[in-house]
């Protein structure tokens, strides 16, 4: 019998986070061929403070709160799996300088990513499109959102195209394939079997990847709405002030794309199907067919976090 369930995850490095509605599991496949099943506790502002569980509000708590724990899921994966190894020969006072100074370089490449991903998204969008639209005589005044926002998508699928190409990063995608496939054969209500898993699809509506495609056209529908409504942004002199104000509508953009997710991952219907297939086709990017060994622990990850009663995974 198919069921509908919240239960979701992310693909690490050699494994994948899960996260049911009691329990978080981190699966990794470890140097010696074994699978390492640590549980992770998580706090939720929602849990102390209702106010951060409404809708539109729990959509930017939960990113910060699923980013957090990402990171930190990451970095223990790549621990596991041997992918940061450092040399047996050094001193432990050498290790303890070596791992203050990767602590460093993260926390440093944290914030370069922020300020690149800022320009990338915000700044350089505005930019081409003040060129162009210079170049046009003022003629595409009126169209700034919507093609800023189709730069923003070229971009988005142009940096996707090319991480996917990473060797290290093709074997996440694998296990985030891993991921979709074991939890639409539970969805399905099937055994949790490498052969059962290995024939569902790996393209799933309720996914990180459709999350961001979600983003990125609320984005597009919010700024049209606001350079309608006051056409002094849509002025060249004024693209600070717009980029700003991009930056400071993330909260809502986050909000409603997260409403929309929960929506498409509810609800199987033509119109929901529409909203999430950018999401499915960006997936095909995002996702790469697992082998038995990924589906083998992606159903262990699974199995560490289902519901203990009945009932209680559905939405």
């Amino acid at each position: 019998m198919s069921k509908k369930t919240s239960i979701g995850g992310q693909a690490v490095i050699e494994g994948i986070m899960m996260k049911g509605p009691k329990k978080t599991a981190l699966a990794v496949r470890v140097p010696d061929g074994s699978i390492d099943i640590e549980y992770i506790k998580e706090k939720h502002l929602k849990d102390k403070y209702k106010f951060f569980g409404f809708p539109i509000i729990r959509g930017t708590v939960n990113f910060i709160e699923s980013m957090i724990t990402g990171y930190s899921a990451m970095m223990k994966s790549a621990e596991k799996s041997g992918f940061t190894d450092i040399e047996e020969e050094k001193t432990p006072k050498d290790t303890k300088k070596y791992e203050k100074f990767i602590n460093l370089l993260m926390a440093l490449a944290s914030v370069l990513g922020v300020v690149l991903g800022v320009f990338l998204f915000m700044y350089l969008p505005s930019l081409v499109f003040d060129l162009i639209n210079r170049l046009s005589d003022g003629n595409i005044s009126s169209l700034k959102a919507l093609i800023e926002g189709v730069l923003k998508l070229i971009v988005f699928l142009v940096y996707m195209v090319l991480v996917a190409k990473m060797k290290d990063i093709k074997r996440v995608f694998s296990y985030h394939g891993a991921e979709h496939k074991t939890i639409f054969c539970y969805e399905a209500g099937e055994e949790l079997t490498i052969e059962n898993v290995r024939k569902q699809s790996r393209f799933h509506p309720r996914c990180g990847t459709s999350f961001m495609i979600l983003m990125l056209t609320v984005g597009i529908l919010l700024g049209i709405i606001l350079t309608w409504c006051f056409p002094v942004l849509r002025e060249s002199s004024f693209r600070l002030a717009w980029v700003l104000i991009k930056i400071l509508s993330l909260p809502i953009i986050c909000g409603i794309g997260y409403e929309l997710l929960k929506i498409c991952g509810k609800h199987d219907n033509a119109l929901t199907r529409l909203v999430a297939t950018p999401g499915i086709w960006m997936q095909r990017i995002t996702t790469n067919e697992p082998d038995d060994s990924m589906i083998e622990l992606a159903i262990e990850s699974l199995k560490a976090v289902l519901p203990e009663t009945e009932g209680e995974d559905n939405w």
